[in-house]
């Protein structure tokens, strides 16, 4: 059982696995900007680290060479796309190192996808599995690829429904529905966009693009609501007006 952990990022994400953790029974400690607690300062040898910074290859790698002096017994990411490969590159010992996918927002979702790269033991990816098994959660395991499996098949859907804003056909409220209703998906792509980030939707697929090529070119609308900061949620605009803190049609 995971009882001492660490959360590196105070963030949206960071926040929700921090508070799940500690449901879980694990006594955890948050580091962020805004607190008094930096990474030197935690115990070593703590039970997991789970980082939780901006998607970000280079803050990331360098948050986790200072974790990994640490020496956690598990040294996580949480990245929906970044290459656990990547982010192992100079890391003392990578086999005690792997991705877990949280999904947002993190009390409510109940996917983990843990992602093992090459270097990753047996051992970090049993106690991933016990982990998330604790949390309440449940998991599926992917290896180290490009997008992995859930973010490589949300990108896709996300930027087809943008292209068919993009091109008139349909308005938002109802290519979300055509999914809900149509497909029994809990939200639609367009929302879901929202919540997640225009931004953060932009990176991805440029990442993605990089990788598969065309499939994954984001459209223009993209682009320019991102360019605009138009962001979603957090900007209290998107595909949906959220200045009132639920997401409401635009013009409606």
């Amino acid at each position: 059982m995971i009882e001492r952990a660490a959360v590196i990022g105070g963030g949206m994400m960071g926040s929700g696995i921090a508070e799940v953790l500690v449901g879980s029974g694990a006594t955890v400690t948050v580091v962020d900007v805004d607190t008094v607690t930096t990474i030197e300062d935690l115990p070593a040898e703590l039970d997991v680290i789970i980082e939780a910074v901006p998607e970000q290859l280079e803050l990331k790698r360098s948050v986790l060479a200072r974790c990994a002096q640490r020496e956690p017994v598990l040294l996580a990411t949480n990245t929906s796309g970044l290459s656990i490969d990547e982010l192992a590159a100079g890391l003392p010992a990578p086999e005690r190192f792997l991705g877990l996918h949280f999904f947002n927002p993190v009390r409510a979702m109940k996917l983990v996808e843990i992602v093992i790269g090459t270097r990753t033991g047996e051992t970090a990816r049993e106690q991933a599995l016990a982990l998330c098994a604790q949390l309440g959660k449940t998991s599926i395991v992917v290896r180290d690829a490009p997008g992995f499996a859930s973010t490589r098949l949300g990108i896709a859907l996300g930027l087809e429904a943008i292209r068919m804003v993009q091109d008139g056909v349909a308005s938002v409220p109802d290519i979300d529905r055509a999914m809900e209703l149509g497909y029994r998906h809990p939200m639609g792509p367009l929302k879901l966009t929202d919540l997640v980030g225009l931004d953060v939707r932009l990176d991805i697929a440029r990442h993605l693009q990089r990788s598969y090529g065309e499939r994954y070119a984001p459209p223009q609308l993209l682009v320019d609501m991102v360019a605009a900061g138009t962001l979603g949620k957090k900007s209290g605009r998107g595909f949906y007006d959220w200045s009132s803190g639920e997401a409401r049609p635009i013009g409606s």
